[in-house]
């Protein structure tokens, strides 16, 4: 296995250090270096918190900035950030208005985040929301419902714009319930994913073989497909993705995101098929994100996200944003 790396155990820290040089203009490390967190607070605004295990990049540290997250919690490689690191962002960055953290529907995030609010609930007001558009675990019998993956991307920045305009803690909270229904995603992987510490990747295909509904954490989907061409493969997806949402507008954003190790040209190509497809079954694709945003390390692969908007949740998403991965009207 070759990395850019120096060691594995020390990866994480000496890549986020990186991060932060590299765009000091929108963020600074938080207290003993446990969270990245916005530069420039804004006093009397509701803070939004988000974070996860490392290896997702740029979700979460390359949306903290104007219009998305007040702070981001980095874990280890595909482990979520521990209650103290969670708690100390709530004390550094709530500026009288409280903190909405939003979660991504797996085990050790909802455990930490839920920890890190009940110690910090008597002396800050915490709201919490997951975030759960994976299509491919909704039909699963264990109990956990839906993953959180690159939706996020999507509910952050619209809840991010909200709070930079103004909007109260328990209205955050009711536009993100609002949400819940109307973005979903699925993904496709064409390899695994090497992990740093074992050296190994966490699962293996033929070259004739894909895995349809992965996650973003290296774990393999649910079916092993015949490899096929593009329009076949990004057709299935965007299919099931639009047959998922709840249809309360036919104005939509299409975001088609790279798992880590594809190129741009495919992910063009693969959005070029899902805008035909959504076109031709009577969406309008009003805004678009095409790119590496919520990546699974080096993953070959990438997934499709659908969201039906509202006029005034566009208006959101258009609104300025100033962020390392993100930025366009300022």
């Amino acid at each position: 296995m070759k990395k850019f790396m120096n060691a594995a155990e020390t990866m994480v820290a000496e890549s986020v250090e990186g991060f932060v040089r590299a765009h000091e203009e929108f963020v600074v490390f938080g207290a003993d270096r446990q969270f990245v967190r916005r530069r420039h607070l804004v006093p009397g605004k509701a803070a939004i918190i988000s974070g996860g295990g490392a290896g997702h990049e740029p979700m979460h540290v390359g949306f903290v900035g104007r219009g998305m997250l007040d702070a981001a919690c980095v874990g280890h490689i595909f482990t979520s950030p521990t209650p103290g690191q969670i708690l100390n962002a709530i004390e550094d960055v709530d500026t009288g208005a409280g903190c909405l953290l939003v979660v991504k529907n797996y085990d050790g995030d909802l455990m930490n985040f839920e920890m890190a609010a009940e110690m910090a609930s008597s002396r800050h007001r915490i709201e919490m929301v997951i975030v759960s558009d994976d299509i491919e675990t909704a039909s699963t019998n264990d109990g956990r419902g839906r993953r959180g993956i690159a939706g996020t991307v999507i509910v952050e920045r619209l809840l991010g714009a909200a709070a930079e305009n103004g909007m109260a803690l328990a209205d955050l909270k009711t536009l993100a319930a609002g949400l819940a229904s109307r973005v979903r995603s699925m993904g496709v992987a064409l390899t695994g994913v090497t992990v740093p510490h074992t050296r190994r990747s966490t699962f293996s295909l033929g070259p004739e073989e894909i895995e349809m509904g992965v996650g973003i954490h290296g774990e393999p989907g649910r079916s092993r497909e015949p490899f096929s061409n593009a329009d076949t493969i990004v057709r299935h997806l965007s299919e099931v993705v639009f047959n998922e949402v709840a249809p309360v507008s036919d104005k939509a954003l299409l975001f088609v995101n790279g798992l880590g190790g594809t190129p741009p040209a495919e992910l063009y190509l693969a959005y070029n098929v899902a805008h035909r497809f959504m076109q031709g079954h009577g969406l309008q694709i009003a805004r678009s994100l095409v790119g590496t945003y919520a990546s699974s390390l080096d993953m070959q692969g990438l997934s499709i996200s659908l969201a039906l908007l509202r006029d005034e949740e566009f208006t959101l998403w258009d609104s300025p944003v100033a962020t390392a991965a993100l930025r366009w009207g300022c």
